[in-house]
């Protein structure tokens, strides 16, 4: 499967790595969308966890887990731990993690369109 150049994403052997920009402290956890970055396309992710003692992190790792539909224990920090732009190595199949990240971007991306 070809990787977009706007994808968020790319595979790795065994997984997949995604980048993701990192909004601590905030009112819910959520994935919010794609936004560009000066290290390129990104998740937006919001999380309440406060950036301190890794709490931020952990939570980046919980809330791609849920969006996922994927346990915690496949995804893990791989870069980033003390920066907002964070990459996440998320192990599997590549071709079944690059088909359910596409299909949950666009998702994103029409409803923000909708908004």
């Amino acid at each position: 499967m070809a990787v977009s150049v706007n994808a968020p994403w790319r595979p790795a052997i065994g997984c997949v790595i995604v980048r993701v920009r990192v909004t601590p402290k905030s009112s819910k956890d959520t994935v919010e969308g794609v936004e560009q970055t000066v290290d390129g396309p990104a998740l937006r992710v919001r999380v309440q966890a406060a950036p301190t003692e890794g709490q931020a992190n952990t939570a980046v790792r919980s809330v791609l887990a849920v969006w996922l539909g994927v346990a915690k224990t496949r995804i893990e920090l791989v870069s980033g731990g003390q920066s907002r732009i964070k990459s996440f190595a998320i192990s599997g199949g590549t071709a079944e993690l690059e088909a359910l990240l596409t299909q949950k971007t666009d998702l994103l991306r029409i409803g923000a369109l909708e908004r």
